[in-house]
């Protein structure tokens, strides 16, 4: 199969659906602690969120090379390859999605590289080493969100033990405005780029572009879907994640999007993809838990994290069968 105008079209239609269920499902997660403590209302945060994922888009492209050329060597990545990564990708993330499942969207498209990948070319195309860095970032991430606001969390009861709930609740409220677009910003900074890398792997690939630099109009249309996605259809996913996990206060709010938020930064800087998703969850169970361990809803955190294991081998078997059809009917 060779890359010419029409497939790559198809690329570009296919990494921005991904893109939509990203914004639905990863992006939701980014701005569930501001409106389940109603600090915003959801049409005020999508709209935070979209601007600031779009921003965050703009910082930095680490991760975008990372899923773009690093998993696989670039000449592994021929169309096929490409296209049936992205619908494992897509598959999931719909699936997961429409049932109201935060799932790591990153870990999709992950999952979908690696399985269709594996299906074209054996386990010999899989560069381990850019593999062993995304698997570290994989267990650092939510463990590290989880102790770190935890930490902020009873730093933060104590400091203001004194006080009054309501002003607290308001101090906080005003608070959680800045951490959770610190939060937006981080999410556009990594998630973002996921499609960026495949597209731009699939311009390389097909001679419009020299190197592997990220073009402008593919940041700035990869941050619209992602938009759109989270105003069309994360609500499932926001009341997951801001309700169901445990019942949050704007100082749990605060804390969580704060450790998180610096979680995704730092790595993004890295250029490793972790998931937003497993990192601003376990935020939330380590806010939460500094009232009491039982606060957790841990039966909800049960699901979230089968759901998180299920993540790469469910998207990767869909991406490595769509590989084995493309190459059938091309």
């Amino acid at each position: 199969m060779e890359f010419g105008i029409g497939f790559v079209i198809i690329i570009v239609v296919l990494a921005w659906t991904y893109d939509f269920y990203n914004g639905a499902n990863d992006c939701a997660n980014s701005i569930a602690t501001t409106v389940s403590t109603r600090v915003l209302t959801p049409l005020q945060a999508v709209v935070l969120a979209a601007v600031l994922n779009a921003v965050g888009a703009f910082l930095t492209t680490e991760v975008a090379k990372t899923i773009g050329k690093g998993l696989l060597p670039e000449n592994f990545m021929t169309p096929a390859v490409i296209m049936a990564a992205i619908i494992g990708a897509i598959a999931w993330s719909a699936f997961a999605t429409h049932k109201g499942i935060p799932v790591s969207i990153t870990h999709a498209i992950i999952g979908g590289i690696l399985g269709a990948g594996i299906a074209a070319h054996g386990l010999h195309a899989i560069s381990w080493g850019k593999l062993e860095k995304v698997v570290i970032g994989m267990f650092t991430s939510p463990i590290s969100g989880f102790i770190v606001a935890l930490v902020l969390a009873t730093l933060l009861f104590w400091i203001f033990r004194n006080w009054h709930p309501q002003r607290a609740n308001f101090l906080f409220g005003k608070a959680q405005l800045v951490s959770a677009s610190f939060m937006a910003l981080t999410h556009g900074m990594n998630d973002t780029q996921n499609a960026m890398g495949v597209i731009t792997a699939a311009l390389l690939a097909s001679g419009f572009i020299t190197s592997f630099e990220v073009p402008m109009w593919v940041i700035g249309g990869s941050a619209l879907f992602m938009g759109l996605g989270t105003y069309y259809g994360g609500k499932k996913v926001i009341h997951t994640m801001g309700m169901r996990i445990v019942r949050l206060k704007t100082v749990h709010g605060f804390s969580a999007e704060t450790a998180a938020a610096g979680v995704i930064f730092f790595a993004s800087l890295l250029g490793i993809p972790i998931s937003t998703t497993h990192t601003i969850s376990a935020a939330i169970m380590g806010a939460g838990s500094v009232r009491r361990f039982s606060a957790v809803r841990w039966g909800v955190v049960q699901g979230i994290i089968i759901a998180w294991i299920v993540t790469i081998p469910a998207a990767g078997i869909v991406a490595a069968v769509m590989y084995r059809v493309l190459s059938e009917i091309t």
